[in-house]
């Protein structure tokens, strides 16, 4: 997407780049603060570093790469938010804008992330963990001050869309899954999808964020779609109605309620026609309604709301 952009990042934006560090489980940490040749990282072609030169974890690599935008793309760990907490920490504590598709931090340590990068004259954003490239995190600063958001109600996991879709026109459980990973929208173990987990983070992001509600993700009422049988789903769809996994938060009196559920929908809610890879979500806010649909992205939509980030962050 970089490499894409470059022309408009540079004539538009005024921004120039370059990469100076990629770390994964599989290369390492890689780094060097003269810059890695952005075709070479796309053929998987990485430079051999001199042993002197190998960094061993986050902050040496960080101080070595010496950046002044951080990506945190690793993998979601739900009961934690970690490592990825600690790689954002030591980026901003290293003088470097932090810029996440990871939900982990936001759900396990927002306001300590958003406090330390205000601190250090930095921004901390996260974009891509919810909906992909979709405006959501930056609609309400930018677009919407001095509304009220009540509550929302949304499509968020496309995992348990496209299985419940594929069940509906004559699959089992287990090959609506697979077909879910052939497409590249199951991970290999898609557990999280499956039992809500996934969709309660999201949930969790969304309160913390937009709604100021120090929400825990054990507070989040959670049932996933596993219990759904194929005979449920296509009866459901033969009776005018669909099974769609709704996520819900409301503000009540006592705080923010919250909820991940399968729910049989009418076909004349707009959810209800939503298939695959689609997500949507409706906002309930003081002075209107609002909704967003996102139709059937894929990665390039997560690394556009990184790109987006990263234009925020130095602009």
């Amino acid at each position: 997407m970089l490499v894409a952009k470059e022309s408009e990042l540079r004539g538009k934006y005024d921004i120039e780049w370059k990469i100076t560090g990629v770390a994964s489980r599989r290369i390492g940490w890689v780094a060097d603060p003269n810059g890695l040749d952005p075709q070479s990282i796309l053929n998987h072609q990485w430079p051999e570093a001199p042993a002197w030169k190998k960094c061993q974890n986050v902050r040496q690599w960080l101080a070595y790469a010496d950046p002044s935008v951080f990506f945190e793309i690793s993998s979601l760990e739900r009961r934690t938010g970690q490592p990825a907490i600690d790689h954002i920490k030591a980026a901003l504590e290293s003088g470097a804008h932090a810029v996440s598709a990871n939900k982990g931090p936001v759900v396990h340590a927002y306001r300590e992330l958003r406090d330390l990068a205000r601190s250090k004259g930095l921004k901390f954003l996260f974009e891509s963990t919810v909906m992909d490239g979709t405006p959501i995190f930056s609609m309400f600063p930018h677009s919407l001050p001095a509304v009220e958001l009540r509550g929302f109600r949304g499509l968020l996991n496309s995992t348990s869309n496209v299985v419940l879709t594929e069940m509906e026109k004559g699959l089992s459980f287990d090959e609506a899954v697979k077909k879910a990973q052939e497409i590249g929208v199951a991970e290999t173990d898609p557990s999280d999808d499956l039992d809500g987990w996934d969709a309660a983070v999201k949930v969790a992001a969304l309160a913390i964020v937009l709604m100021d509600e120090p929400l825990r993700l054990d507070q989040v009422d959670r049932t996933g779609i596993r219990a759904l049988t194929p005979q449920q789903v296509r009866a459901a769809r033969a009776a005018g109605m669909r099974y769609k996994l709704i996520c819900r938060a409301e503000r009540t009196a006592d705080g923010v309620r919250a909820s991940v559920r399968p729910e049989q929908l009418p076909m004349t809610d707009p959810f209800a026609l939503l298939e695959g890879t689609t997500s949507a979500i409706r906002f309930d806010l003081d002075v209107f309604g609002l909704s967003i649909i996102e139709h059937k992205p894929g990665v390039i939509a997560t690394a556009y709301g990184l790109l987006a980030d990263f234009i925020r962050a130095v602009k």
